[in-house]
């Protein structure tokens, strides 16, 4: 399957990678779902132990940016268990890419916009995954079909499309817009080798669109929440500040924590309506794209030109 687990902030972790893995697609999890970095180079030992000769790559997810301490010592980690896949989020860094290119590893790098694709395309990266519009956690505004047209004017490289893929069928689309992969994190959040609560598994599966909030109130940086979580930590989806401020803080109180108790979702949580092992989900997912395939074939009718012969 085209397919990547997105990795995703306190709910990815080992259970997941290796199950997504031995299934037939790349599992992925944040470095920083690790308290330290000692703890982030154990759980690479227990995926690439459990790990056979026919499970797809894994990969990791780096925050180059200057407020991650932990940046230069995870690197050394990555580099040192020569982690397949990297994942760099806000910031592509040349010096990144080329340490993982020295051991013949292969980065990622997400983006919201042209310009960021374009300075990460410069910086050398092998693939972008091009967050669009819908996608959970911290989503862009772009239409897939403008933003997968216009990077490929300039990139050759992997282009891997996030933002509200939930069915197979979803990942037929990408393909047939351009993209190399599907990314897909809301979907996979609701699997049982997932971290989630049982409660925010049960809010995907209560949400639709109309329940998910963009905002940068949160966070900083604009991302997608659900609405009934954000009431639970006593706020207003309909009332919140443009950026993250004080009074937030105070409502959030100290027990209530951005991404841990106000939960992250994307647009395609009405085509979730259960929670299943991560393989189950992948035959389905293969099922619906295999489907798919078949009836796009079956609906091309080619024009015909009456007056011809």
């Amino acid at each position: 399957m085209p397919v990547i687990t997105a990795p995703m902030f306190l709910v990815s972790g080992p259970e997941l990678v290796l199950a997504a893995c031995r299934a037939g697609v790349i599992g992925t999890f944040p470095a920083l779902n690790q308290r330290s970095t000692e703890g982030y180079a154990d759980w690479l030992e227990t995926i690439k132990g459990g790990l056979g000769p026919n499970d797809a790559a894994f990969g990791v997810n780096l925050i180059v940016h200057k407020t991650n301490p932990r940046l230069q010592a995870d690197l050394d980690v990555t580099v040192r268990h020569q982690v397949p896949l990297v994942i760099t989020s806000l910031g592509a860094v040349r010096e990144v890419v080329d340490a993982v290119h020295g051991y013949a590893g292969l980065v990622y790098h997400d983006v919201t916009t042209l310009a960021h694709a374009k300075k990460a395309a410069e910086r050398g990266v092998d693939g972008l995954i091009l967050v669009c519009a819908g996608a959970g956690g911290h989503a862009g505004t772009r239409s897939p079909f403008a933003f997968v047209h216009e990077v490929r004017q300039f990139f050759d490289g992997d282009i891997i499309l996030s933002g509200c893929l939930s069915t197979g069928r979803d990942v037929a689309a990408a393909m047939l817009l351009g993209a190399d992969f599907a990314y897909m994190g809301t979907r996979f959040i609701n699997t049982t080798e997932s971290r989630a609560a049982a409660e925010y598994q049960q809010m995907i599966i209560d949400s639709r669109m109309d329940d998910v909030t963009y905002t940068p109130a949160i966070s900083g940086i604009p991302a997608n929440f659900l609405n009934a979580s954000l009431v639970a930590c006593g706020l207003d989806p309909s009332n919140l500040p443009e950026k993250t401020n004080v009074d937030v803080a105070e409502e959030l109180n100290h027990e209530a924590k951005a991404w841990r108790d106000v939960w992250s979702a994307g647009h395609g949580t009405g085509a979730i309506q259960d929670v299943v092992s991560t393989e189950t989900l992948i035959v389905r997912l293969t099922h619906e794209l295999d489907a798919a395939q078949l009836a796009f074939q079956a609906r091309r009718v080619p024009f015909s030109n009456p007056t011809a012969g």
